[in-house]
């Protein structure tokens, strides 16, 4: 009787063993296959890390925008989608009377939905993406061409990297040069400066949550 015991509890231990060895070996296989697939971005050097950010697919974020003027300053947080050749959505989250108001291109159509009022307005055959300099592929858009002039850069300070860049449109001195810095550790985007000829800050776009390349 007393060996029946021994010989359960044997098996107990056995088995949880063994789970906890099937367990160790699923969860070292997923963080390798992250590390493998580029997630992980700390082993990665700058021209991977600027390639990386010119051939982002579709992000999703949480951002605060501040735009400055001669007279004053205006901050929001906006909710953006982003998915390329299919979709562009922007949500305001604040301030609160214009909190819902929603901006959508898709289908070479814009539609600006007031939540508050329920009231949609669509434009069709509107080129949309190309103009507005709140999307990181506008940034990108400016960057590869202005990189074969030599107007573009990307350089490393401590465990950021920074890509500057001027703008398509030399013609327009309000919008002429743009700096994204980059978390060199995930690779992710955390802050975006939009200047003026003078580069005195125009925007100030902050990243407070972002997702790349999470949607299909």
């Amino acid at each position: 009787m007393q060996k029946n015991k021994i010989d359960k509890k044997k098996i107990i231990i056995f088995v949880m063993i063994l789970i906890i060895i099937i367990i160790a070996c699923f969860f070292i296989k997923n963080v390798y296959k992250n590390q493998k697939s580029g997630h992980n971005m700390s082993n990665k050097n700058i021209e991977e890390i600027e390639e990386y950010i010119l051939n982002i697919s579709s992000y999703e974020a949480k951002v605060e925008v501040a735009i400055e003027s001669n007279k004053n300053k205006n901050q929001y947080k906006l909710e953006q989608i982003y998915q390329k050749d299919k979709l562009s959505k922007q949500k305001v989250l604040e301030p609160s009377n214009i909190e819902g108001l929603e901006i959508k291109y898709e289908n070479n159509t814009l539609s600006i939905y007031n939540a508050k009022v329920n009231l949609t307005t669509v434009y069709e055959n509107y080129n949309y993406l190309v103009e507005n300099f709140l999307w990181l592929n506008a940034f990108a858009q400016d960057y590869i061409e202005e990189k074969g002039k030599g107007q573009a850069r990307a350089i490393e300070e401590d465990d950021t990297i920074i890509m500057e860049t001027k703008t398509r449109n030399e013609n327009n001195q309000y919008v002429y040069h743009k700096k994204l810095y980059i978390d060199k550790k995930t690779g992710k985007p955390t802050k975006l400066f939009v200047q003026d000829v003078n580069k005195k800050n125009l925007v100030y776009i902050l990243y407070n949550e972002i997702t790349v390349n999470g949607l299909s």
